[in-house]
């Protein structure tokens, strides 16, 4: 494959890449600069493409791996503390915290299903990915994708209504 290749594989790449970071991410920022990073890190290992797999399942992998040198540097930075001045949010705290704790306990039930169905599920509800697209991603079908999703959202019911 040649670098002017690289403008149509963008073309047709951008969005998968882009949907594929912001389920990994949450944060449309971070993702947007992360697919960029993808594309060019891309643009200089083109070379060592074997063809082995889609295009766009190997540019996801690339992004994969850059988003975990992101959490690795972030991992090695100090939190800065929050700060008097932080401004309130118009929700309670009461309800704060029922939110926080419906979002803890719908993340734990996540948490407890296998990778594939983890992973289906947050890249359909994160990164608001088609079926399609996962299942191109993940290598799979979209039926597979589908059903996957659907015994995913069964077994966090199952867990929720324990």
């Amino acid at each position: 494959m040649k670098v002017h290749d690289m403008e149509q594989i963008y073309n047709d790449c951008v969005r998968i890449v882009y949907r594929y970071l912001l389920s990994l991410t949450n944060d449309n920022d971070i993702a947007e600069e992360l697919t960029q990073e993808t594309f060019y890190r891309a643009t200089y290992s083109l070379d060592k493409y074997d063809e082995s797999c889609k295009v766009s399942v190997w540019l996801c992998q690339i992004a994969k791996h850059i988003w975990y040198q992101e959490l690795a540097k972030r991992s090695k930075r100090k939190h800065e503390e929050l700060k008097d001045d932080t401004p309130s949010t118009e929700v309670s705290p009461e309800g704060i915290i029922i939110l926080s704790s419906e979002k803890v306990e719908l993340y734990k039930a996540i948490n407890t299903l296998d990778d594939k169905m983890r992973n289906v599920v947050y890249m359909r509800l994160s990164g608001e990915l088609s079926f399609s697209e996962i299942g191109e991603i993940l290598g799979k079908s979209e039926s597979w994708a589908r059903t996957t999703f659907y015994r995913a959202k069964q077994k966090i019911r199952e867990v929720l209504s324990c």
